[in-house]
């Protein structure tokens, strides 16, 4: 991996920050606060209201383009599964913590929405406590043909986003590195995880599949709130 290949790779969010290590079958998860739920945006046809987007970032400083992937993607899963009831701000909340809104390490959101350089976490090879995974997608994702690595501002790995990898902003593509699409793909994985994430119990087993961590799961909830306390 060289420079040219514009890789950032994340030293401090190993499996405990990236998508795919769900909790067992039988494990319950430990309830944790739910967040206030901010409410959908309005929308100018099937996209966020651009006033919104605008008054809502400089609010909760969450950068417009990022804002607009994590809106899009609660207006598209409300209509597509109305029962889970996934808040923007829960999304938002989460790439805040994963990565800073795709902003770890200096990186940047560019006008498709993808950071960068782009966001590769470090190789899960069995040290330092991570899992070990084997490459899953031939480096095509993660730029490492022998291990997976979690990728984008979402942090997902491979083989998770092999399974509900999404095209968010319909251009043909599943992108987890564009996080129109690691928004959308991050709301389908939490709706199946959590079921109904309007109430502590889905919403707890929601966010605690996706970071098997309780600290996570309330700064989650603590920074989500946060933001709707600002609208």
């Amino acid at each position: 991996m060289n420079r040219s290949a514009q890789v950032l790779v994340v030293v401090a969010m190993v499996v405990a920050a990236s998508v795919g290590l769900r909790l067992a079958g039988d494990e319950a998860a430990p309830p944790v606060g739910v967040p206030v739920a901010a409410p959908l945006p309005p929308t100018a046809g099937s996209s966020p209201d651009p006033g919104w987007l605008l008054r809502t970032a400089q609010r909760t400083n969450i950068p417009a383009r990022a804002l607009a992937a994590y809106s899009t993607a609660a207006l598209r899963q409300a209509d597509d599964e109305p029962g889970c009831r996934i808040a923007w701000n829960t999304l938002a909340a989460i790439g805040a913590s994963e990565s800073t809104h795709g902003s770890f390490g200096g990186a940047r959101l560019d006008a498709r929405g993808v950071a960068r350089p782009l966001i590769i976490g470090v190789a899960l090879d069995g040290t330092a406590g991570n899992a070990a995974i084997n490459d899953t997608d031939g480096g095509s994702l993660d730029r490492d043909t022998r291990w997976d690595r979690a990728v984008g501002a979402m942090q997902f790995i491979p083989t998770t986003w092999a399974r509900w990898g999404a095209d968010g902003d319909g251009d043909g593509r599943k992108d987890p590195h564009d996080l129109d699409d690691a928004a959308l793909g991050a709301a389908r994985y939490l709706c199946h995880a959590g079921g109904d994430l309007g109430g502590s119990k889905g919403w707890s087993r929601a966010v605690l599949t996706y970071n098997r961590s309780v600290p996570y799961a309330s700064k989650v909830a603590r920074t989500a709130t946060t933001y709707a306390e600002r609208l």
